[in-house]
């Protein structure tokens, strides 16, 4: 039986080491689990042993396939939570991520399964990140950042990059959300901020926010 506290590891490795096709070092994970990298080196040779990961001194750590599966399991239960405390239960996009990271270790797959028949097999999270199926399959979705947006396209909002509460709220703020139409204005030189057309009004926004908004162009 595989712990929570082993879930959560292997849930960071498949993470930092670009969904799990990557090494990873375990101070990258030490500093993700917010713990010392003694520990760390501890609970992945433990993985190890159960043949969750491959670990070599001095090489990182990746995940095994028996890892990797476990890792999207945890993805799809964590993202399908997530939809459902948007849908069903009214949680605003900011506040999901938490109460997800809870619900994201329960075990039943009959759960899961009939959790995602009632949302109807949504193929998408509240951020805009794919959900796998029960057979680990992603959807694929074609979308760019906004940063990369010429002057004069239009674009639908389709995710983000940045699903920290600060900055939802920021586009909650401004009526940004999924689905939203944008057009690019201007685009300033010095800065790279970028002038939208958004619900019918201009609105600015810096770099750093048209470089965390993923869209589909139109």
């Amino acid at each position: 039986m595989i712990t929570l506290t082993e879930e959560n590891y292997i849930k960071a490795i498949y993470h930092l080491g670009k969904l799990g096709t990557a090494n990873v070092s375990t101070n990258a994970i030490a500093k993700e689990m917010e713990t010392k990298a003694s520990s760390v080196t501890d609970m992945v040779k433990k993985l190890s042993e159960k043949a969750y990961v491959d670990y070599k001194k001095y090489q990182g750590v990746s995940l095994t396939e028996k890892g990797k599966a476990i890792a999207v399991n945890i993805v799809r239960k964590h993202r399908l939570w997530e939809v459902f405390l948007v849908e069903k239960l009214n949680f605003l996009w900011d506040e999901v991520h938490d109460v997800a990271e809870q619900l994201e270790h329960i075990k039943s797959p009959k759960l899961i399964d009939e959790l995602d028949a009632f949302l109807n097999f949504p193929t998408h999270d509240p951020h805009g990140d794919p959900i796998p199926d029960k057979d680990g399959n992603f959807s694929k979705l074609d979308k760019v950042k906004l940063s990369k947006v010429a002057v004069g396209e239009t674009c639908t909002c389709v995710g983000v990059e940045d699903s920290s509460s600060a900055f939802l709220k920021y586009l909650d703020n401004h009526k940004i959300a999924l689905g939203s139409k944008i057009e690019v204005i201007a685009i300033e030189p010095f800065d790279e901020s970028v002038t939208i057309l958004i619900n019918a009004s201009k609105l600015n926004i810096s770099k750093h926010v048209s470089n965390n908004l993923f869209v589909r162009t139109n």
